[in-house]
């Protein structure tokens, strides 16, 4: 959004003074993250700027902690073990949260914000608490530092996000498509995959990236219900800290960073998309 031509000196100041103060606030909240950057090339074991790092000498700059971080077993096994279990939650988390996201879009849904209420509860509850009930919980199914514990655990603090972003997409929904396909004989399991899911496909690769996130980087659950097998990244580099510090965990972070980076960008692309489909102009 740009000034009208037609804007006084007043509109004018105010307008790029909040440019201005919103972009200082913007680089104190992201620069200690990018600090971690270049010190994952540091040649040297420290946590701190080298001179020659400062003085910009090639020699100064070294890929060894990413290196290291590669022929690490343990890296290794955390970074699988990461992945694995994040899509299979992300996976849980998708389709619970897409099919509750459509029947509470149902306006005959009863206790349908009781229901939103319990469904969100897991994003607004303090996640130490959450862990400690998926504790006991899980622990009384037998289900304590298993795989299956975990994917779960971290399914139930993915569906919110499903649940949020496919509701969103619902809100533009025409539901006279789906009885339009009714009326031509589509059942609906096929008025769903070929009349529904097309149009709110943004919104739920959405909420199915937003669980891979909260999956992928939670580290309080893990440290509850995960066994030395279900050992994560986030995990791992909590271990490293509290046992042997190593700059190894700054190579992990600035992979985390990019990673991150990407997905924000995806989610970004989809949202777009999904304004183009519903017809909504995004200036």
């Amino acid at each position: 959004m740009s000034l009208p031509v037609y804007a006084s000196w007043a509109e004018r100041l105010a307008y790029y003074g909040n440019r201005c103060f919103s972009a200082l606030v913007l680089l104190f909240l992201i620069t200690p993250i990018l600090i971690i950057v270049p010190l994952s090339f540091n040649a040297e074991p420290y946590f701190t700027f080298t001179e020659g790092m400062l003085a910009l000498e090639p020699e100064a700059y070294s890929l060894r902690w990413y290196q290291a971080m590669l022929d690490n077993p343990q890296w290794q096994q955390a970074l699988w073990n990461s992945l694995w279990i994040a899509c299979l939650a992300t996976l849980v988390a998708t389709v619970l949260g897409t099919l509750a996201a459509i029947g509470l879009s149902r306006a005959q849904m009863p206790w349908r914000n009781t229901i939103m209420a319990i469904l969100i509860a897991p994003m607004i509850v303090p996640v130490i608490i959450a862990a400690a009930g998926m504790y006991f919980f899980f622990t009384w199914l037998g289900l304590g530092q298993t795989t299956t514990g975990v994917v779960l655990a971290h399914a139930v603090l993915g569906t919110p996000f499903v649940v949020i972003t496919v509701t969103a997409t619902l809100s533009g929904f025409d539901s006279s498509l789906s009885r339009a396909a009714a009326s031509l004989g589509a059942g609906p399991w096929q008025s769903f995959r070929e009349v529904m899911l097309p149009l709110i496909r943004p919104g739920v690769i959405s909420g199915g990236l937003f669980a891979f996130i909260t999956s992928f980087d939670e580290v309080v659950v893990v440290l509850f219900l995960a066994g030395p097998e279900q050992r994560t990244v986030p995990r791992q580099m909590w271990s490293g800290m509290r046992e042997q510090i190593s700059p190894t965990i700054l190579a992990v972070a600035t992979i985390l960073i990019l990673v991150s980076v990407l997905l924000l960008v995806t989610l970004e692309l989809l949202r777009r998309r999904n304004q183009r489909l519903r017809g909504i102009s995004s200036h």
